[in-house]
């Protein structure tokens, strides 16, 4: 497997490659065709290599016992960039880096699954650059973003979505959900917005006051 189809540079999401649970090589492919940079973590980076994937960043701190230099055999050109501060998850500095870069967006894969303090961390952690990057984080059974505080977009009716907030989220009002808010508030441990329904094909239409209230578009 390998990539790039010719993308437009910084205009189409950068793919970013954790280390969780593998995803199907058909997603994997998809994204992979449209993603002008690729950026593997670095505890990631021998699964990928095996895939056959091409390699724009390898990012990290490096602190697996590996020398990332000797991956320059097999992947030329590679950009190889350390960051060893401890109080940032290797996939916040890969946020931090295309921040940087001034690219706008990002599709994360492999950040689920596996350690479960890992796929908490990458969910939650993603809020915090939020108002620099456009973040999705996406496996076989789900999609992961941030809603703005307004939000509409079509689906077919019976869609399963999740409204998940990140601590405390106030004044929600949905349109089109089986299960409606009329200006209410979820809390994480408390209540939450899980497993409700898209009602009639359409436009589903959520707002919110304060927080931070991630959608989660899922299927069995």
């Amino acid at each position: 497997m390998s990539s790039h189809h010719i993308v437009r540079d910084d205009q189409e999401p950068a793919l970013i490659i954790a280390n969780g649970e593998a995803c199907s090589s058909e997603l994997m492919g998809q994204l992979l065709e449209w993603s002008p940079l690729i950026i593997v973590l670095d505890a990631a980076m021998e699964r990928v290599m095996k895939l056959g994937i091409k390699v724009d960043v390898l990012l990290g701190d490096f602190d697996h016992g590996y020398t990332p230099e000797t991956y320059l055999e097999y992947q030329y050109p590679l950009e190889i960039i350390r960051i060893e501060d401890q109080n940032s998850t290797d996939l916040e500095k890969a946020f931090q880096y295309l921040i940087a870069r001034g690219i706008p967006s990002a599709n994360v894969l492999w950040g689920t699954g596996r350690r479960m303090d890992h796929t908490i961390s990458n969910l939650t952690n993603m809020v915090r650059y939020s108002d620099q990057l456009k973040i999705v984080i996406l496996d076989d059974y789900s999609k992961v973003y941030r809603l703005p505080n307004h939000f509409e977009k079509w689906y077919t009716a019976q869609t399963p979505i999740s409204l998940i907030p990140v601590g405390t989220v106030t004044g929600i009002v949905t349109e089109n959900l089986d299960y409606p808010l009329a200006d209410e508030s979820l809390i994480l441990g408390y209540r939450t917005g899980s497993s409700n329904s898209v009602q009639k094909d359409g436009i589903v239409k959520i707002t919110y006051k304060t927080g931070d209230l991630l959608m989660m578009e899922c299927n069995d």
